[in-house]
C-alpha cells in the first residue's frame, strides 16, 4: 500500500504568512504540520509515500521534509504545477502510484485518530474506497456524505448550500486502483477543478464498494489561524513532557510541562506550561504562558504572551500588553515604544516589522 500526501496549494487563509512559505511547514508545536502526517501514515505501515507540491513551495517542502529517512520512508515528490483539484491531485500521480491501493491524506489536516485501524478495514472488506467522516456545525463548508446504517456511503455533495447531513469529509481517504478511471471520467467543477468528491460519486454510481468510518477524535484543518493556534493548544496538551536543556538563571521559573531546546537562555523568566521552547534563544524578562510554542533562535525580551505560535528567528522587544492568539512569521520583528496600547492582537508575516508608537 502507498500513501499520497497533498501539500501543494495557495494557503491563502494563513495570508500574510504562507505568501513566504508553505501552510504545510507552519509549525504546530514547533513541528511542521506536514511531519504528523507522514508519522502517522508511516506508524500504519506505509512506507511509501508521495507527495505532491507547487511551484510556489515545492523547493521549500523537499528541502525540510527530505528524502523520507528520518521518518523511514521513502518519499517521491509530484510537481503539481497548478491547483486543478484533489482529484487533479491523484491524475498527476498514477505513475507513482500505479495500481497500489493508497491512503490520500491532505497535508494540513491533523487527525487524533490512528490510521491503522481504517487501513485493516479497508484491506479486510477489500473496499473500492473507504472515507473517513466527522460531524460539525458548519457542513456547507465542507464535503458531505449521506451514509447508510451499515456505513455504506450513498450520496457525495461538495460544500451544498441545503446540507444534506452534517457528516464532513475528513481530508483522508483510503482508494483502490478503481478511482483512477472515476477521475478519468469526471468532468472539472464549476470551480474549474476535479473534485475527489465528484469521483468518489462516480464509484458509487457504479456500484462499487464505498464505505465511511466517523472519527471519534478531534479533527483539525489548519489554513486558518485560529485553527493553527487549537491545534498548537491540542498537541500541546497531548504530547509535551517536561524537558530542560537549556539554561535558566535563579530568578526564573519554570512551572507545569514545559520542553526547553539546548542552547536556549532565560533570565528572570516565568514559563508556565505546557509550552515548547526551541533551541538557541534567547528570552529575558518575560512571561511565557500556557499553549505557546517558540521556535529555534527566538529573543524575546521585556514581554509577555500565551496562546500563540512564534516562529523562527522572531523578535519580541519591549511589549507590554500581554500577547495574545497570535501568530508571528519567521525573521519578524515585534517592538514599540514607551507608550502603551490597551491591547494588540497580531498576525504577523515572514520578515514583517513592526513598531507600536
Amino acid at each position: 500500500m502507498k500513501a499520497l500526501i497533498l501539500s501543494g496549494g495557495k494557503g491563502t487563509r494563513l495570508r500574510p504568512l504562507t505568501y513566504t512559505g508553505a501552510k504545510q511547514l507552519v509549525p504546530v508545536a514547533n513541528k511542521p504540520i506536514l511531519w504528523y502526517g507522514i508519522e502517522g501514515i508511516v506508524a500504519a505501515g506505509i512506507t511509501d509515500i508521495g507527495i505532491v507540491i507547487s511551484p510556489e513551495t515545492g523547493e521549500e517542502v523537499k528541502a525540510v521534509t527530505g528524502n523520507g529517512e528520518r521518518f523511514g520512508a521513502n518519499i517521491t515528490y509530484i510537481l503539481q504545477d497548478q491547483p486543478a483539484g484533489l482529484a487533479h491531485a491523484v491524475k498527476i500521480s498514477q505513475f507513482f502510484l500505479g495500481d497500489s491501493p493508497f491512503i490520500m491524506y491532505l497535508g494540513d489536516n491533523l487527525i487524533q485518530n490512528q490510521l491503522s485501524p481504517f487501513v485493516e478495514q479497508f484491506k479486510s472488506k477489500q473496499l473500492d474506497a473507504l472515507i473517513l467522516l466527522r460531524s460539525v456545525e458548519n457542513p456547507t463548508a465542507f464535503g458531505v456524505a449521506v451514509v447508510d446504517e451499515q456505513g455504506r456511503v450513498l450520496k457525495l455533495v461538495e460544500k451544498p448550500k441545503i446540507p444534506p447531513s452534517n457528516l464532513a469529509l475528513v481530508g483522508v481517504y483510503f482508494f483502490d486502483k478503481s478511482i483512477h478511471s472515476a477521475i478519468a471520467s469526471i468532468q472539472p467543477s464549476a470551480r474549474g477543478e476535479l473534485e475527489i468528491t465528484d469521483a468518489i460519486q462516480k464509484l458509487i454510481e457504479t456500484e462499487k464498494k464505498v464505505e465511511a468510518c466517523s472519527l471519534d477524535g478531534w479533527w483539525l484543518d489548519t489554513g486558518k489561524k485560529d485553527d493553527l493556534l487549537s491545534a498548537n493548544q491540542i498537541i500541546l496538551d497531548e504530547c509535551i513532557k517536561p524537558l530542560n536543556k537549556g539554561e535558566t538563571d535563579d530568578k526564573s521559573q519554570i512551572i507545569g510541562r514545559v520542553q526547553i531546546g539546548s542552547g536556549t537562555k532565560l533570565i528572570n523568566c516565568s514559563v508556565r506550561g505546557p509550552v515548547v521552547i526551541g533551541e538557541n534563544c534567547h528570552l529575558e524578562n518575560c512571561f511565557v504562558g500556557p499553549y505557546s510554542s517558540v521556535a529555534d533562535e527566538v529573543t524575546i525580551i521585556e514581554a509577555e504572551l500565551e496562546h500563540s505560535v512564534i516562529l523562527q528567528g522572531s523578535k519580541i522587544i519591549n511589549i507590554h500588553p500581554r500577547i495574545v492568539d497570535t501568530l508571528v512569521g519567521r525573521r519578524a520583528l515585534l517592538t514599540t515604544s514607551p507608550q502603551r496600547p490597551k491591547a494588540m492582537r497580531f498576525m504577523i508575516g515572514d520578515d514583517s516589522q513592526i513598531e507600536l508608537t
